[in-house]
């Protein structure tokens, strides 16, 4: 795996995942509606394609030739019922079936984990379209798919962190540790067609 294609590269998790896809030595291409939000030292590293992942033309421009494809997508701090997350879910997998990309690693949530009465009220607009994320993946018969779903994203520094196979293990990651393992299970076909739960590792008292 050599060339790979980022969604949502300008967000928290997707900026670090842009740098985690460097480091690695990866040839990165990102689709953005604003190249502004990158800062200029990434930006000079990344082939950037000015568009929108609800037009499929953008995307397809930005899916063809690469050997997988990372998910960021999300709304920032709106918390409004979306459906734009889904609907350029939808496109960037359509995109991966037309030109033969196989494997994806999408950012969810650790609510996906819980019975949806135990997620909070103010989180049940961005939950439900994490879940119809989850069916798009869910559905394909195809691809090699990862569904990350981290619980509270920190900007605290890299540490140890566990990962766990269709449940969370604990209450926070950092934003670092996420944007490094939504690029290195891309190649760990254990995590594909998975829901992989991860938190930092909590020192026992």
């Amino acid at each position: 795996m050599k060339k790979i294609a980022i969604f949502g590269a300008t967000g928290m998790t997707g900026l670090c995942t842009v740098e985690a896809a460097l480091k690695q030595g990866l040839e990165v291409r990102a689709l953005i509606r604003d190249p502004s939000r990158m800062p200029e030292e990434l930006r000079k590293q990344v082939e950037v394609v000015t568009g929108d992942v609800l037009v499929k033309e953008d995307v397809d421009k930005v899916v063809e030739g690469r050997d997988a494809i990372v998910v960021t997508l999300g709304t920032r701090n709106d918390l409004a019922p979306t459906t734009i997350m889904s609907d350029g879910l939808r496109n960037i997998l359509s995109s991966m079936e037309k030109n033969n990309v196989k494997i994806v690693s999408v950012c969810l949530s650790t609510f996906l984990f819980y019975d949806k009465p135990k997620v909070p009220a103010m989180f049940h607009g961005i939950n439900d379209d994490h879940e119809r994320m989850l069916h798009l993946l869910q559905a394909t018969e195809s691809l090699n798919w990862i569904a990350v779903m981290p619980p509270h994203i920190g900007s605290t520094p890299s540490g140890d962190y566990s990962v766990e196979v269709g449940s969370s293990p604990g209450r926070a990651i950092s934003k670092y540790d996420l944007g490094k393992f939504m690029i290195e299970c891309l190649s760990n076909p254990d995590y594909y067609k998975q829901k992989c739960g991860l938190a930092t590792k909590v020192p026992a008292p």
